[in-house]
């Protein structure tokens, strides 16, 4: 696919655009009555459509030569460790199994299953036999903490969870099971069912555990795929919002297999002989779309590896990229900023010569960065595949096209074919070249788009409140970049930050913070930094009998640690008897983040407060 003229075809009717690409790339088991209906805020795609995911990432494989090709190469963290290699055969016995494991356990359609695994091929066989049945699936990131999962198991009312015992990360054995345990405390989940990765001793509960392997042994070897409508959802993934609680993004089955398969096979330029490694965790959906279904769907075989990326060397990745010829590579740009200050000595210990694509998604990506992956990583021969997109939208939206271009450095590239974007001031105008403001995504929305928001229809509703249901708003800044329609993302314009390419919400990390007993109120915004992008800095006052130091510093982090997870931490903690705020109360955190930036504050005589500044100056050692 390398013909520019895709965009102009695409953009002459984009909803029979995606109806032609849903006929060749996904088998329905009935074609759709119509394909896109439009009621403000909700849309569907191919309405009264039938299917089923798992047919369409296994069945229709193995009756082709397919059967035995490599679906999934899994690496394991300890390098003495074999890898497991699961062909579309394999995979298609393991999760017929698994299917009829999870109907023994009363798992029906409808039904959410939660997952709390690492990245080991359980996790795809569970996700892909959830599928099968009519589950609804809500994977967990396996280093959140375990109210993090119990808060998700709560909200998905979960009947029955899948997890590990351990796994290694660094070298270290980590239980999971132990998290998994406190997770599942006052929630609905029934039954538990543990993987043995590690041989650990875990406590298991009679009646409610379960070894994986002991249910699969007498597993049937065949479960008839649940015939799903368009429209039903196929998972559940929280994501931080704004109000503090994590919300359940729904991705329903016909438009999300379509986006997954098409934006995978064009943006990665997929062929039978490529090895496809999506460096993700299963835990975001990124691991979701690229590092299930999107590979499975277009017949890919797939690297998962397990574990760290400086593990047992620094150049772990580039062993595995070599080892198995991996020829698309696709990760965040928080780990080529990490590549580039460990030296470029690591990737050039190996033969890297089997690339021919490279991506990168969760941020912006800067210049240097990008500089250094194409020319370090690709020997300045790769496209470098700059995605934008988000949970909600399920899918890559805006990136450049192998074959096509243009690839500009800090440039994402133009609208995915069949999607329009524009960019807006707050009045809804259209900004020009060279112009930035507020990115949105033009009806008709792309088929893998959120269709709501679990339990909260309020809150789905305010992706298109901003500009009068005309648009999907995306929070995200923008700037155009040229009359092609390129589009350069300048970052987030709410209080969602992205650290190491996981978005995080400040008002999450407050309310784990605030949540602390010494604590009165906490204000936490986003710094850049070299490495991840961006990193949380709070701002916390203490109540008065409580006196700031060092060890309670340390006992914060290990609250937020507990609280929602490592990946939250905040990077640095200021205490203030007082926090900036407006006559009415409200804390400003856009001073705040003027501070920790060194930019001007601008006045700061409406504050209720202005000494408080002038106090936080001096802690921080402010110089405008």
């Amino acid at each position: 696919m390398n013909d520019e003229s895709i965009y102009a075809e695409a953009s002459k009717d984009r909803a029979a655009f995606w109806a032609k690409l849903a006929r060749e790339g996904i088998d329905w088991f009935k074609e759709w009555d119509e394909n896109y209906q439009w009621e403000p805020p909700y849309y569907r795609w191919f309405i009264n459509g039938k299917l089923n995911m798992s047919y369409n990432a296994l069945d229709r494989h193995i009756k082709t030569w397919r059967r035995n090709k490599a679906a999934i190469i899994w690496v394991p963290e300890p390098p003495n460790e074999k890898e497991r290699v699961l062909t579309y055969f394999d995979l298609y016995r393991e999760v017929n199994k698994f299917a009829n494991v999870l109907k023994s356990l009363g798992v029906r359609k409808g039904d959410r299953v939660g997952i709390y695994l690492p990245m080991i091929p359980e996790v795809q066989i569970a996700m892909l036999a959830c599928a099968r049945i009519g589950a609804i699936h809500n994977v967990v990131f396996s280093a959140f903490s375990s109210k993090s999962l119990q808060e998700r198991m709560l909200d998905a009312e979960a009947k029955v969870l899948v997890t590990v015992d351990g796994y290694y990360r660094r070298g270290k054995q980590i239980n999971l099971k132990a998290e998994a345990e406190k997770g599942v405390e006052g929630t609905p989940i029934q039954k538990v069912v543990v993987v043995k990765r590690m041989g650990m001793d875990v406590n298991m509960v009679e009646g409610r555990d379960y070894w994986w392997h002991e249910l699969m042994k007498d597993a049937g070897n065949y479960c008839e795929p649940e015939v799903m409508d368009s429209e039903d959802i196929l998972y559940l993934l929280y994501t931080s919002g704004t109000t503090g609680k994590p919300k359940g993004v729904e991705h329903h089955t016909g438009g999300y297999a379509v986006q997954a398969y098409w934006t995978t096979k064009w943006d990665f330029d997929i062929h039978d002989d490529d090895v496809f490694w999506c460096t993700a965790d299963i835990g975001w959906v990124t691991g979701h779309t690229y590092g299930c279904y999107g590979p499975l769907l277009c017949g890919a075989t797939m690297v998962e590896y397990e574990g760290a990326p400086n593990y047992p060397q620094l150049d772990r990745w580039w062993s595995i990229v070599e080892k198995y010829g991996v020829t698309v590579f696709y990760t965040a740009p928080t780990a080529i900023r990490m590549f580039m200050q460990w030296g470029e000595e690591w990737p050039n210990k190996h033969n890297l010569n089997s690339l021919r694509i490279l991506g990168t998604v969760g941020e912006p990506i800067n210049e240097e960065a990008w500089l250094w992956y194409f020319n370090k990583i690709g020997g300045g021969r790769c496209p470098v595949i700059d995605t934008w997109w988000q949970t909600e939208t399920g899918g890559t939206l805006i990136n450049s096209l192998p074959g096509i271009g243009p690839f500009i450095p800090t440039v994402a590239g133009r609208s995915f074919p069949g999607t329009s974007h524009d960019i807006l001031d707050e009045s809804g105008n259209s900004m020009g070249i060279g112009e930035g403001g507020y990115l949105v995504q033009k009806n008709p929305f792309a088929p893998g788009m959120l269709r709501n928001v679990w339990r909260n229809p309020a809150r789905y509703k305010e992706y298109f409140s901003v500009y009068a249901e005309k648009f999907y708003f995306t929070s995200d800044g923008a700037r155009r970049w040229d009359e092609l329609g390129n589009i350069r993302l300048t970052g987030r314009v709410d209080d969602v930050m992205k650290v190491a390419g996981h978005r995080l919400s400040t008002a999450e990390l407050e309310n784990a913070i605030n949540s602390y007993e010494a604590v009165v109120e906490s204000a936490v915004v986003a710094a850049p930094h070299d490495i991840k992008g961006e990193v949380p800095i709070a701002f916390v006052t203490l109540k008065p009998d409580v006196a700031p130091s060092d060890q309670l510093k340390k006992e914060l982090i290990k609250h937020v640690d507990a609280t929602i997870g490592p990946t939250a931490r905040p990077d640095k903690i200021v205490f203030s008897s007082e926090l900036p705020k407006t006559r009415s109360g409200k804390i400003m955190r856009r001073i705040l983040k003027s501070l920790i930036r060194n930019q001007s504050v601008g006045d700061t005589t409406t504050l209720m407060n202005p000494e408080s500044v002038e106090y936080l100056k001096k802690e921080i050692g402010y110089k405008e």
